[in-house]
């Protein structure tokens, strides 16, 4: 018997959220064991955090991954099992965006647009983000002057942390991830703090959830068909978690994130500054 782990990182927004992802897993994990798996799974409280690190484990049946590092930083090898479909504003089917905000007083200051945001303190939640670095860096690409917008770059290491630097004060910008800015009004009201929205961010695939190139492939497929069973067990609980379905994408798919990368470079632009 061979002992598994998952862990689905990326949408822990509230301590219900967190568990409703557990118990989405959970149940997908008994449909596999009601069709035979045998094997042992783990579901860790806490994976620390290095998520490059859980990502490239020999030993993941099932973890979410951001599709930026999925193109630039981790192994082809690793399977893409599907890509969550939520009821968000800013989703088109498993594709996404981001919300780029401004804080009340940068708003009130003239940045209406992105032209004007030249010369704000911007926060992202890490440099390997798509949502909160790469189409940021895409949209004001075309703004940027030898290389530079922004008069700073603070990382905050999540969303919520770049929403809160916003209502702090100590930044001015950020690009949130559609789904976690949908989850954050439901449970926080952050549609109430001190920011206004300026617009979306082109819209990418979303977040993949991956396996260890070690999961047969045959294991995969299974797990695919138990998530979709998971999902049709409890209705509340999916409308909670904003999760519609999963489609399913190749890393092919995936190569518009790449792109936007490039288009920014091609401007001048490589990183976010």
């Amino acid at each position: 018997m061979r002992e598994w782990i998952v862990s689905l990182p990326m949408y822990n927004v509230t301590p219900r959220l967190r568990a409703l992802w557990r118990a989405l897993v959970d149940d997908a994990i008994s449909r596999l064991r009601e069709d035979g798996f045998a094997d042992r799974v783990v579901q860790p409280d806490d994976v620390g955090s290095d998520l490059d690190a859980l990502w490239r484990r020999d030993d993941l049946l099932l973890s979410q991954t951001c599709g930026y590092p999925l193109m630039r930083v981790l192994p082809a090898s690793i399977q893409i099992v599907g890509t969550p479909i939520f009821d968000a504003d800013g989703c088109d089917g498993p594709a996404y965006s981001s919300v780029i905000v401004v804080s009340e007083a940068a708003f009130a200051r003239g940045a209406t647009s992105f032209e004007p945001c030249r010369g704000l303190r911007v926060a992202v939640n890490d440099s390997m983000s798509n949502s909160g670095m790469n189409v940021l860096r895409h949209a004001v690409a075309p703004f940027a002057r030898a290389g530079r917008f922004f008069a700073s770059v603070v990382q905050t290491g999540s969303h919520l942390g770049s929403l809160a630097a916003l209502a702090a004060g100590t930044a001015d910008i950020a690009a949130i991830d559609c789904v976690t800015y949908a989850f954050a009004r439901d449970a926080h009201g952050f549609a109430h703090l001190p920011h206004r929205v300026l617009g979306l961010s082109m819209q990418t695939p979303g977040l993949p959830l991956i396996a260890s190139a070690t999961v047969e492939p045959a294991l995969v497929e299974r797990l695919r068909a138990a998530l979709e069973y998971a999902l049709d067990a409890d209705a509340e609980r999916a409308a909670t978690l904003r999760l519609k379905g999963f489609a399913k994408l190749e890393r092919d798919d995936y190569a518009l994130i790449v792109h936007l990368e490039e288009t920014a470079i091609q401007l001048g632009y490589p990183q976010l500054a």
